[in-house]
């Protein structure tokens, strides 16, 4: 906007110091006019009368040019004034019949097209323009010369008049051209002026969502972080505590907790490391089949369980493949918790647009009335949330199994 406003400014004074040239223009043609037709003497046989209507219509001119270009600002205005402009050269060009009147033409006419933006306007100014200066033209040719023939009279008229429409033709089209690069200038200054703004007002607006997108995503990890590391660390005190109390009575219930309580462990510490890289910037690196595989083997190697896996190298984002990966450690640590199983199947695989996730146990399966615990109902939220769902079937004794499904996104 500052550089819109400093070039309008100096256009201003241009226009003015132009106005300045323009008007002193006219009257340094109007005192050579006036002079080469003032009385020569006594017997002068010119009406004097028709002098002083020259030296009062050539005032007027100037002084009307003048007010065109220092007071009046309306554009109607400004044509109302241009009208009269031509009514003055009119007369002046009818009573000197001088052959250059055709200049002061072009230089009463120069603010009418520098103001007037439509170029219809300026057309109709122009064409108005040209038929005075015909008229006046061939009239104060007439009169001046009326002792001519009429060969001379018509080779003189035509000639005068053809000369005196191409100076106003070429003065227009300079003129008009001039104006409307400037103005497409200005234009395509405001359009820049106003996509730097829009620029500056864009990158502050990235930056602010930028900082609510980083603020919303520390609050999710650490809504993440509370709920299910948090969700893991309470089942691994519960368990140990269970296995405590079992291990004089029942020393294998008491070996299957213990297990349980290390896998939930595991998922809690897998859940910290992962939150800690998000909130510095460096995602797990892991694709769904890795990060399945490696939650398989660690808890194989920690355990007595089996667990066979068909796991399709899928490309997810890392949300969706940290999803994936803590619903099997959640499958697992409640299969070994409540079910007691000891053998897993996990199956990941694309299905056109859906990503499915199956779990299945060896467990004791669902009993009748049972109810979902925390952590499958928040892996329910979650899969709703990626545009799928969650089924849990198993009859008693007969193992669990778990289906997750979520929409594909490709990354």
């Amino acid at each position: 906007m500052e550089n819109k406003r400093k070039f309008k400014f100096n256009l201003e004074n241009v226009r003015k110091w132009l106005g300045a040239a323009i008007v002193i223009a006219i009257a340094v043609m109007e005192l050579v006019i006036c002079a080469q037709y003032a009385p020569s003497g006594l017997n002068d046989e010119r009406p004097w009368w028709m002098y002083v209507m020259l030296v009062i219509c050539c005032a007027l001119l100037a002084i009307s040019v003048a007010l065109e270009f220092y007071v009046i600002k309306p554009l109607n205005l400004k044509v109302a004034a241009y009208g009269l402009n031509l009514f003055f050269l009119l007369i002046i060009s009818v009573i000197t019949g001088n052959d250059f009147s055709v200049i002061l033409y072009c230089l009463a006419s120069t603010e009418l097209y520098l103001s007037c933006e439509k170029f219809r306007v300026n057309l109709i100014a122009f064409a108005s323009g040209a038929v005075v200066f015909i008229v006046s033209f061939v009239l104060g040719w007439v009169r001046v010369h009326s002792g001519a023939s009429v060969y001379d009279s018509i080779v003189e008229i035509l000639g005068g008049c053809l000369f005196g429409v191409l100076i106003l033709g070429i003065h227009f089209i300079i003129v008009i051209a001039i104006m409307r690069f400037y103005r497409m200038s200005r234009q395509l200054s405001a359009a820049l002026a106003e996509a730097d703004e829009s620029k500056a007002e864009l990158k502050s607006a990235y930056e602010k969502l930028s900082q609510t997108a980083v603020y919303e995503e520390r609050n999710r990890i650490a809504k993440d972080i509370h709920d299910n590391a948090g969700h893991s660390i309470t089942s691994v005190i519960m368990q140990t505590e269970a296995a405590k109390l079992l291990v004089d009575s029942d020393p294998e219930a008491a070996k299957s907790k213990i297990i349980s309580a290390n896998i939930a462990a595991k998922n809690a510490l897998d859940q910290m490391r992962s939150s800690v890289h998000l909130l510095a910037g460096r995602p797990a690196a892991l694709s769904l089949k890795d990060g399945i595989e490696e939650i398989v083997a660690q808890t194989v190697d920690s355990t007595d369980l089996k667990i066979r896996c068909d796991i399709e190298d899928i490309s997810l984002d890392e949300e969706r493949t940290r999803f994936l990966c803590n619903s099997v450690k959640e499958c697992i640590s409640n299969g070994i918790r409540h079910g007691g199983a000891t053998a897993f199947y996990i199956e990941a695989k694309r299905n056109k647009d859906d990503i499915i996730l199956l779990v299945s146990d060896n467990g004791s399966g669902i009993a009748g009335g049972a109810m979902e615990g925390y952590g499958l109902k928040s892996m329910r939220e979650k899969a709703v949330e990626f545009g799928g769902g969650m089924r849990i079937s198993g009859e008693q004794d007969e193992g669990c199994e778990v289906e997750v499904k979520i929409r594909f996104t490709k990354i």
